[in-house]
């Protein structure tokens, strides 16, 4: 004899398998997504991929991008001069709600801190100089040449976290 919960689960798989193909269906044929989060994420990237380009042209040595673990992500660690650099970059195409460089909250510092924390322990990396720095980069109107800063030691590590 079979149990109830058997078949209360088989109907649950089925729901949730109809569930997922009606998504992946609406995204092929409809082309749904959510266009602002990629839009977002294009602007982002196209940002990194400048300020890579941008800190090597100014002697820097990128060790790695997009560094993630489960405190969260750095956009750029590198080498400069005998420190280890963690880079965030900020990315826009206005300045309508403030200069890039700005939007580097307290909470994001201290997520980065948090990030560069884990990255040191997990490399093992001792008796070296470690940095936090910001690259701004502002797209003016009309496409023209965007203004890329690097602001080095935008903060410091010594929260008590």
């Amino acid at each position: 004899m079979n149990s109830p919960y058997k078949y209360i689960r088989q109907w649950f798989l089925f729901l949730a398998g109809t569930m997922r193909s009606f998504y992946v269906s609406m995204k092929l044929v409809f082309g749904y997504r959510n266009k602002k989060l990629s839009y977002q994420k294009e602007v982002g990237a196209k940002g990194e991929h400048l300020a890579v380009k941008f800190l090597r042209k100014n002697g820097f040595k990128i060790l790695q991008r997009n560094y993630a673990c489960r405190c969260g992500e750095i956009d750029i660690i590198c080498y400069d001069r005998g420190a280890i650099v963690f880079v965030e970059v900020k990315t826009r195409h206005s300045d309508t709600y403030g200069p890039p460089e700005l939007s580097v909250t307290e909470a994001k510092k201290r997520q980065i801190i948090k990030v560069a924390k884990y990255y040191v322990a997990k490399k093992k990396v001792h008796d070296i100089d470690l940095r936090f720095d910001v690259v701004s980069i502002l797209y003016p109107p009309h496409g023209e040449n965007p203004t890329i800063t690097l602001f080095k030691n935008a903060f410091t590590k010594y929260y008590d976290y």
